[in-house]
């Protein structure tokens, strides 16, 4: 019995009738857990969203029959279809902050749907909620009714949004990429609590995500989708483990492997950078009376990352692996303890210490100046060096431009003109145009399709092995440690709970909590059981 039937499906764009959407089909039974799977622009989102009639205005369904059991979603009028969107399809979208009313409380926006679709009085549709929120396992329910979108963390308010959708019990469960920006950790719970709800109440499940380890772990079929069109489907481990069309076998081989990072030298190697005892704390919320007590958030931390070395820092969210990255290039204040650099207390008020010590931030679309030309960019920090003249600033720039990978007419573009990739490798420019001789890289890939974090993954090595630096590796996701890291430490609340060699913390870890970690992380290899996909050179 099939209960979704997509057929032939067509979306295009403006008047140009640019096909963003062509020809996809598929079928999606009750019960069954279906992936939609590409990289950014290969029309998942919009195959999804034209099912429910969400697509933006721009775009309209120009072919294809949307069969919803047995009705054809695509001839229903407007308010028909809105009768069926909350109640029999439920739609969980990419960023829950943006999807909940910032105005409103948890327990209203959560009883909406239960009052417009199954007409319950306001005690009744507070009953079901603190049930779910209970289900969930919200702390104190009650309370959570009361409370706003912002008073909660992003896994958080995932749940939420999972909960709020689930009340109705809807026949079909559309899920965009429903844990991206989580960590490793949250991912997991959130991804086990959507699959638990699905199958207690027989829910099908249509998941977009360009995550293949998250589909090779919770999707029986997947449908791979390149600028959108459907090039390969079938059942999820034949397809991943064997793809045969070859821009599937480029999204698998562009999943991080441990061939490709590692110890690259067993060589003892100096110091570069070393913590001792370091201690970062945050004031207090701001009081009328009296001075509240400031929150430490890294508890005595002791690390030290060699000359050329990578040393990846892993731990979920609020761990405090940025805080200790930015405390390292003074964005933070140590309360505690000491950082040394070469031996000596780290001085960044010291010309050459700043230039030595660079960081590339997470976001390179926030860190850089959109008012800036990319030359103006990356030639910035060259300004430092008074003894450059303005041609020998352009040609450093120039060259640097060549290492990372930057045609020379993206120099007098914007930074808004450039893709995510292309802006990482914008970033990553300006972090080494002076040579440093440390580099913090704090979730250099986190926003970044596969082939893109591949890509990204491979020039920092690459420049690492031609230039010396050395370098703090921060990121929730173990793939991209696994490939570039020499030495891992694990962080948990403020305190490192183990510091190894890669290859033993991946293959034998101590503490619990890397235990944890590795369990939870959505490794091809590990959703496979140890049996790794056939690379695309296979």
């Amino acid at each position: 019995m099939t209960l979704l039937s997509v057929q032939d499906l067509t979306v295009e764009a403006g008047a140009a009738q640019v096909q963003v959407v062509r020809r996809l089909s598929f079928d999606l039974e009750p019960g069954k857990i279906l992936a939609l799977v590409g990289e950014s622009g290969s029309g998942k989102t919009m195959a999804a969203r034209s099912i429910l009639g969400l697509m933006p205005p721009q775009l309209k369904l120009a072919a294809g029959r949307l069969e919803f059991d047995g009705i054809d979603l695509a001839a229903l009028p407007a308010k028909e279809l809105s009768r069926i969107r909350g109640a029999r399809i439920g739609m969980i979208f990419q960023e829950p902050m943006t999807s909940l009313n910032p105005a409103l409380p948890i327990g209203r926006q959560m009883e909406e749907a239960l009052r417009l679709h199954l007409g319950l009085s306001r005690a009744e549709c507070r009953r079901k909620i603190v049930t779910m929120l209970e289900r969930i396992k919200m702390p104190d329910p009650q309370a959570c009714l009361r409370a706003y979108p912002h008073e909660f963390s992003g896994g958080m308010r995932q749940r939420i949004m999972i909960a709020s959708v689930m009340l109705t019990k809807p026949a079909l469960l559309i899920a965009d990429e429903p844990t991206t920006a989580l960590d490793t950790l949250i991912q997991h719970d959130v991804l086990n609590l959507m699959t638990e709800l699905a199958a207690e109440n027989g829910t099908a499940v249509l998941l977009i995500s360009h995550d293949l380890g998250m589909v090779a772990r919770y999707a029986e079929d997947v449908v791979v989708m390149k600028n959108g069109e459907a090039v390969e489907r079938g059942k999820t481990r034949t397809v991943l483990a064997t793809p045969s069309h070859p821009y599937t076998q480029k999204l698998v081989d562009a999943l991080p492997r441990r061939s490709e990072g590692g110890d690259r030298d067993e060589t003892p190697r100096k110091p570069l950078v070393q913590l001792d005892a370091v201690r970062v704390a945050y004031p207090g919320p701001t009081r009328l009376i009296g001075k509240s007590e400031p929150k430490e958030v890294v508890h005595g931390v002791d690390l030290t990352i060699a000359e050329g070395e990578t040393l990846g820092l892993v731990g979920a969210s609020g761990s405090g692996k940025t805080t200790i990255g930015r405390a390292i290039v003074g964005l933070e204040t140590v309360s505690g303890g000491g950082i040394r650099f070469r031996g000596q207390p780290i001085d960044l008020t010291d010309p050459a210490t700043r230039s030595d010590v660079q960081i590339i931030f997470q976001d390179p679309f926030s860190s850089l100046d959109p008012r800036q030309r990319i030359a103006e960019i990356i030639g910035e920090p060259l300004k430092l060096d008074r003894q450059l003249t303005v041609r020998a600033r352009r040609d450093r720039v120039r060259d640097v431009c060549d290492e990372v990978g930057l045609p020379q007419e993206f120099l007098s573009r914007l930074p808004h003109q450039l893709s995510g990739g292309q802006r990482q490798r914008v970033a990553i420019a300006r972090a080494i145009v002076r040579c440093p001789a440390f580099v913090v890289a704090d979730e250099p890939v986190s926003a970044l399709d596969m082939t893109v974090q591949k890509q990204i993954l491979a020039l920092i090595r690459e420049l690492q092995d031609r230039h010396g630096f050395g370098c703090l590796f921060i990121s929730h996701d173990l793939g991209a440690v696994e490939q570039v890291a020499d030495r891992v430490a694990v962080i948990e609340a403020g305190n490192i709970v183990e510091v190894g060699r890669r290859d033993d913390i991946f293959d034998r870890p101590q503490a619990d909590y890397t235990k944890r970690l590795l369990d939870a992380a959505m490794l091809l290899s590990r959703s496979f059981a140890g049996a790794a996909p056939a690379p695309a050179s296979a």
